[in-house]
């Protein structure tokens, strides 16, 4: 067994290749993954606003409560509003709570990989397992953030024909809460559909 190297003199350092039988094998190398920083930011700044969003979302849902006084044909009604008293309410608080766990475990990911400056992406697998999970956590937050809005439009309109009123006028610190919550869940949603897309934009440059 014997080496070639591609040096003109032979003392420059070459590509080492066996000789097995007069013919020359090459050994399997390993391609180093493509670092793009332009998508590395934009990954980056995606997920730290989704991170926002979401805890924006549960923060201000846990702070809908209220009491108020109701007053239906003169009769003073008692009211306390308080989102653990709406399955809806509850499903967002702990979708965006999830949501929040899942982007901040990605920038500490991010985050380590930076320091060990290896590529944010490794590989098309993890490529693939973020897309998933990206859209994933997209289409709950969506779901949340639905199944709240329609309580809260509820609250805000009531129901016709009945003698059921707008809640919202004696509980008007509850229903901005619920309104800014259910917005943050949407943008929140907005900004992993983002996050899914540069995954897809990963994987055609890997």
């Amino acid at each position: 067994m014997g080496s070639l190297g591609n040096g003109r003199n032979g003392s420059e350092p070459g590509i080492q290749m066996p000789v097995m039988g007069g013919n020359a094998v090459l050994e399997p190398t390993t391609s180093s993954v493509p670092r793009c920083p332009r998508l590395e930011m934009a990954m980056v700044a995606t997920r730290v606003a989704a991170l926002v969003m979401a805890l924006l979302s549960m923060l201000l849902m846990i702070s809908a409560k209220q009491r108020g006084i109701l007053i239906i044909f003169g009769i003073e009604i008692p009211l306390y509003a308080n989102w653990s008293l709406s399955d809806s309410l509850e499903f967002l608080v702990g979708i965006s709570a999830a949501a929040a766990a899942y982007s901040l475990a990605q920038l500490l990911s991010i985050a380590h990989k930076a320091l060990k400056k290896v590529p944010v992406v490794p590989s098309r697998r993890y490529a693939w397992m973020l897309l998933a999970a990206d859209q994933v956590f997209a289409y709950a937050m969506m779901s949340a953030g639905s199944a709240a809005a329609a309580v809260a439009n509820l609250n805000r309109t009531g129901i016709r024909h009945t003698a059921l009123p707008n809640f919202c006028k004696p509980l008007p610190r509850f229903c901005d809460f619920s309104a800014a919550s259910i917005v943050c869940a949407f943008i929140g949603c907005v900004f992993l559909a983002t996050s899914a897309l540069i995954d897809v934009i990963w994987l055609s440059n890997l």
